[in-house]
This record gives structure tokens, C-alpha cells and sequence, in this order.
């Protein structure tokens, strides 16, 4: 092989090279902040804040470490700030606004488990707060972790004070119910099965109102 051949192939080489990362440079160019956001969240949630690396990161989404400290110039804290207040808007705009939309308490409580079960993916995806709560970042994420989950419970609270449930006792009700759901979620994701997920989904609305509820023939 002459040096003429050896230095086409380099060139070739070269251009290929050139033109894959341009590619890919444009794909993610095209992804979102919303579509970044997205990946980082399963990181997260797969991984835990101590195991989700700048290279976990960087591989999710496409960026390299350069390009993520820009968009999150604090790093990685920075990054499940982000995470945090995005899964915060879709709890939000899920869970909360039906608990808070029209309707009888019973039909609110029930648009409340049913878009439960898809937040969590029928209990296949761990809570975020959760997993954040039982990791080194909790004494970071403290402050939103505790005042996420007491808005969802006063929340519900007072849509079974609506149902004329004594307020201390509605209280109680609803942490009782938040347990029941971050238990049966770490429940299903340790035994593989989201049979204990649906289950508790599946019984809390009644039980909640203390309804008794009708056998399926």
C-alpha cells in the first residue's frame, strides 16, 4: 500500500468522522430542554444522586461535560434542581389540579389515583422524591422534598374536609395516604411486581371516605 493510498484513507476516515459528529451534534441540537430534563430524570430515578454521573449524564443526553456545565453551570445539584421542579409542574398539573377541579370528592380522589398510576408508570418508575429523600442530596433537596409532599397532602386533606371528614382526622387520612402510595411503590420496584401498587391505588379512594365498596359480581 502506497503512501498516496494510506493518506486517502486518512482523509476519508477524517470526513466520515466529521460528518457522523456533525449528525449527532444536530440531533442534539434538535433535543429540547424539556427532552434534557427528561433524560436526566431517569438517570435519577435509575441511579440515585450518589450514582448518576457527569458520565451517566453525558451519555443520556447526548451533551458532554462542557455542554451540561453550561446549561447547568452548578453542575450536577443544578441538574436535579431542574429534574425537581419539572416533576414538581407534573404533579401539579396531574395530581393536584384534580384534587382541586370540580366533582364530588369520591370522582376527584379517584382522577387523583388513576393519574397516580401514570405518573409512576402502573408502578413500574420510583417516586423521584423518594429516591432523592433516602440518598446523601437529602439535606440538599430537603426543603422541596418535604414541601412537595406536604402540598399533595393538605391537598387531599381538604378534599375529605369538603367530604365532611373532621380536619385533624383528614389529616391524618391523607399521610396515611401518601404512605400507603411511597410504600407501595418501593414495595413493587423491590419484589418486581406492581401488583402492590395497583392494589393500593385500586382500594384508597374508598377507603379514604370510609365508603364501603361494592363487590364485582
Amino acid at each position: 500500500m502506497t503512501l498516496k493510498d494510506l493518506t486517502e484513507r486518512s482523509v476519508k476516515y477524517i470526513v466520515l468522522n466529521v460528518r457522523y459528529n456533525i449528525k449527532k451534534l444536530r440531533g442534539f441540537c434538535l433535543m429540547s430542554r424539556e427532552e434534557v430534563i427528561a433524560q436526566l430524570t431517569k438517570m435519577f430515578r435509575q441511579y440515585g444522586y450518589e450514582g448518576t454521573t457527569l458520565a451517566r449524564l453525558s451519555e443520556a443526553t447526548g451533551l458532554g461535560k462542557a455542554s451540561l456545565y453550561h446549561h447547568f453551570p452548578k453542575g450536577k445539584e443544578e441538574m436535579a434542581q431542574a429534574v425537581l421542579e419539572s416533576m414538581s409542574d407534573r404533579v401539579e398539573a396531574s395530581i393536584l389540579a384534580s384534587l382541586r377541579g370540580c366533582g364530588e370528592p369520591l370522582e376527584r380522589i379517584r382522577v387523583m389515583t388513576t393519574n397516580v398510576d401514570k405518573l409512576y408508570s402502573s408502578g413500574k418508575q420510583s417516586c423521584l422524591l423518594a429516591v432523592l429523600a433516602l440518598s446523601e442530596a437529602k439535606d440538599l433537596f430537603h426543603n422541596e422534598i418535604q414541601n412537595a409532599l406536604n402540598l399533595w397532602i393538605n391537598t387531599l386533606a381538604q378534599v375529605l374536609v369538603e367530604a365532611g371528614i373532621e380536619h385533624s382526622q383528614a389529616q391524618q387520612r391523607a399521610e396515611d395516604a401518601i404512605l400507603k402510595i411511597q410504600g407501595s411503590l418501593i414495595l413493587a420496584r423491590s419484589l418486581d411486581n406492581t401488583a402492590p401498587f395497583k392494589r393500593v391505588l385500586d382500594r384508597l379512594p374508598e377507603e379514604l371516605l370510609q365508603i364501603e365498596r361494592k363487590q364485582s359480581k
